[in-house]
C-alpha cells in the first residue's frame, strides 16, 4: 500500500514528553541526573554581557588620548556608580579641574590611549531556565542545560503565538462550537488557561490579556485579526518570542472553526488541572507546533508510544491542510498518486488526493498536509 510521511497533530491523552531546557549560551546546570523538578524550579542559568558605552574622556578633559590612563581615577573592573567621577585633569595649578562622570552603573571595561575613548560595560543580564513541567531529569547537557521527561497529556494546535506560560485550565464553553465572548471574562481568571470553542474575537482577547489570561485555547482566530495583534503579517518564521502578555493556541484554523471533539473533550477532562503552554509555532522546515501539556500523576496505564508509521498517511487516513488555501480544513486521503504533479505554480510535487467533508475531492501538495496523531 502507498504511504508517506508528514508531520503530525499530536492529540494524546496519555504519552511520555521529553522536554530539552537549554541556554542561549554556556552557564550553569543546577539539577542532577534523576532529580524530580517542579514548573518552576530554576533548572540552569548564566549571564550575558550588559550594554556598552563609549565614553570619549580626551575630548571632554581636553587633553591628549596619551594623556587618558594618567587621568583615570577607576581601575579596569572596578565597579561604578551612575555620576561617579571616572577621570579627571590637573586642570591649571590646582585649579579649573574638569571631570568626567560615569553615566551608567557597571564598571569599566577598557582605556584606550589610541583613541582616548574608555568602554564602560552595564552590569551583567542574569538569565534563567525553569523546569516548564514537572518530572524527572534524565539527562545533563554539560554547561548547557537538560532533559526533562514526564508523562502527560499532550494537546498541539495547528498554529500559535506567544511563549511558554503556564496554569490551571479553565474551559468556560458548554461546547466545542460556542464562541468565546468577552461576557464570560472576569479578573478571577487572571493567570489562567482560558479554553473556548470555535472562536474569539480580537477584542475579546484583548479583554483576556487586560485581566491578566496566561493563555487561550480556541478553534479558530481571524487572519487579519492575528495580523493586528502581532503589529505585522504573519510570515512563515517562527513564532513564540512576542510580547503579548497573553498566548494564543489555535487548534482549527482561521475562521469561525468548531474545535474538533477529540481536543475540546480532553481539555474538558483536565478542566482545573494544571498545564504548561507554549504558543510557538514553525510550520515550514524544522516543524514546530503550538503546545498544551497536562503534566499527569503516576499510574499503572501505559503510555501512547509513537514511531514513524503513526506519521504515515495512507488512503483513509484523516488529514488536516497546513497552508492556503484551505488552511485548516479536515479531510481524508482518498488516492496518492505516485507519479510527480505540476502544480499552478508550475512545480512538480508529489500530491495526495483529499475529499473534504463537503464532498469534495481536491489534489493538494503533501507537504501541506499534517495527520492528527490520537491514541491508539
Amino acid at each position: 500500500m502507498s504511504k508517506t510521511y508528514t508531520p503530525g497533530l499530536k492529540i494524546l491523552a496519555h504519552t511520555t514528553v521529553r522536554k530539552v531546557r537549554q541556554l542561549p549560551l554556556k552557564g550553569k546546570v543546577h539539577k542532577k541526573k534523576n532529580d524530580h523538578v517542579e514548573p518552576d524550579s530554576i533548572v540552569a542559568s548564566t549571564s550575558i554581557p550588559g550594554n556598552v558605552q563609549m565614553v570619549n574622556v580626551a575630548q571632554l578633559l581636553n587633553i591628549e588620548p596619551d594623556a587618558v590612563s594618567a587621568a583615570m581615577k577607576v581601575k579596569i573592573d572596578e565597579p561604578l556608580k551612575k555620576g561617579k567621577i571616572i577621570a579627571e585633569n590637573n586642570g591649571i595649578f590646582g585649579f579649573f579641574k574638569s571631570a568626567v562622570k560615569s553615566p551608567i552603573d557597571g564598571t569599566l571595561a577598557n582605556v584606550s590611549d589610541v583613541t582616548g575613548q574608555v568602554i564602560l560595560s552595564e552590569p551583567p543580564v542574569p538569565i534563567e531556565v525553569d523546569a516548564y513541567t514537572s518530572g524527572k531529569v534524565v539527562d545533563i547537557l554539560p554547561e548547557e542545560g537538560l532533559i526533562i521527561e514526564t508523562e502527560a497529556a499532550l494537546i498541539q494546535g495547528i498554529l500559535g503565538i506567544g511563549g511558554e506560560s503556564r496554569g490551571k485550565i479553565e474551559v468556560i464553553v458548554s461546547s466545542p462550537d460556542q464562541e468565546l465572548t468577552s461576557d464570560m471574562l472576569n479578573d478571577s481568571q487572571a493567570g489562567k488557561i482560558l479554553v473556548g470553542g470555535s472562536f474569539i474575537t480580537y477584542d475579546t482577547f484583548q479583554k483576556a490579556s487586560q485581566f491578566g489570561v496566561a493563555a487561550i485555547v480556541i478553534g479558530g482566530f481571524n487572519y487579519t485579526d492575528l495580523s493586528k495583534l502581532l503589529g505585522y503579517p504573519l510570515g512563515v518564521a517562527i513564532t513564540g518570542s512576542e510580547e503579548l502578555g497573553t498566548s494564543l493556541i489555535i487548534t482549527e484554523g482561521f475562521g469561525r472553526i468548531t474545535m474538533a471533539s477529540r481536543t475540546f473533550n480532553l481539555l474538558k477532562k483536565h478542566d482545573g488541572n494544571f498545564a504548561a503552554v507554549n504558543g510557538a509555532t514553525q510550520i515550514r522546515a524544522g516543524v514546530i507546533r503550538p503546545e498544551v501539556l497536562v503534566p499527569l500523576e503516576a499510574s499503572d496505564e501505559n503510555p501512547t508510544k509513537l514511531d514513524e508509521t503513526d506519521l504515515a498517511i495512507s488512503k483513509g487516513t484523516t488529514v488536516r491542510v497546513i497552508r492556503s488555501p484551505r488552511f485548516g480544513e479536515v479531510g481524508t486521503v482518498v488516492g496518492l498518486p505516485s507519479p510527480l504533479t505540476k502544480m499552478e505554480s508550475e512545480t512538480m510535487v508529489r500530491v495526495a488526493e483529499i475529499k473534504f467533508k463537503d464532498g469534495e475531492v481536491k489534489t493538494i501538495p503533501r507537504a501541506n498536509l499534517e495527520i492528527i496523531v490520537m491514541d491508539k
